[in-house]
């Protein structure tokens, strides 16, 4: 049983076609911790715009797969840097976040083989 992701969505939008869930979940171990470390860079940098970018595009992610948690946290990111917040008011969201995805990495992988 899942407890860091929900397949739920992707087996609805794909009919619970096994092979489409699997590139699914591939994209999303392979692509969003880049994208993360694009967030994290552009945080550190002050660059809003940079962060705003990357937070939007794994924004979709995190909700198909049922991350609410860290879902909700990406929207508070995006508040982040429309607001052009200081850094340390948004570096415990980015951790929050990045220790979710992790986490769902490392159980993804070892549910599916990847």
């Amino acid at each position: 049983m899942a407890l860091h992701y929900n397949l739920a969505k992707v087996y609805a939008i794909s009919d619970n076609d096994q092979e489409f869930v699997n590139e699914i979940l591939t994209l999303f171990v392979n692509d969003v911790p880049e994208d993360l470390a694009q967030i994290k860079e552009g945080i550190k940098k002050k660059d809003h715009k940079h962060a705003y970018a990357y937070a939007h595009k794994i924004k979709p992610t995190l909700d198909l797969l049922g991350m609410t948690v860290a879902f909700e946290e990406i929207l508070q990111v995006e508040a982040w840097t429309k607001a052009e917040g200081k850094r340390k008011d948004v570096e415990h969201l980015y951790d929050s976040i990045k220790t979710q995805v992790k986490e769902a990495i490392k159980e993804i992988k070892k549910d599916f083989d990847l």
